[in-house]
């Protein structure tokens, strides 16, 4: 699965600009906060489209843009980049230059494209675990463990090692 790095594009064109701010996101409740967040940040803005794709659920807005000039174009982009777990909002300050509707298409469809330019990421599923294991164990468990991604470590009477592991590495 294909998702993204936190990542922020600006865009100019015409005058207006065009801030894309992209997101990885695991809930519905993480992607309302977020929007609530971003309009905190840029509260004189004047648009705020977005576009998410979480498993199944799947939304866009135009935000008093024309409608279908700036919502399904940022969420075709994410689909035609075969992204989940993934919002995308373009914050736009409005420069007094219309764009015409073909061309508002262009200008977001370019926004998320420019943001996405290496902030693609590739998502595994797996499990986040603890092992807890006595020191006389420690090369062992450090040799078997040289290519997990260790979250933490603990050294009290015995060791304690958070990490995560890819779904076929556990099984």
């Amino acid at each position: 699965m294909l998702s993204v790095k936190d990542s922020q594009n600006i865009l100019i064109i015409k005058n207006s600009k065009f801030i894309t701010l992209l997101y990885h996101v695991d809930s519905v409740e993480e992607i309302k906060k977020k929007l609530v967040d971003v309009k905190d940040i840029y509260k004189d803005a004047t648009h705020y489209c977005y576009a998410y794709i979480l498993d199944e659920i799947i939304k866009c807005s135009d935000d008093g843009e024309p409608s279908k000039t700036a919502g399904i174009p940022m969420l075709d982009v994410l689909k035609k980049n075969n992204l989940n777990h993934v919002l995308c909002i373009v914050v736009r300050y409005f420069g007094k230059i219309l764009l015409g509707a073909n061309g508002l298409v262009r200008a977001y469809s370019k926004s998320v494209s420019e943001c996405l330019n290496n902030n693609i990421i590739e998502l595994n599923e797996g499990y986040n675990i603890d092992i807890t294991f006595e020191y006389n164990n420690l090369k062992k468990i450090d040799y078997i463990l040289k290519n997990i991604t260790i979250i933490e470590k603990k050294f009290d009477s015995k060791i304690s090692y958070n990490l995560n592991v890819t779904k076929d590495l556990y099984i």
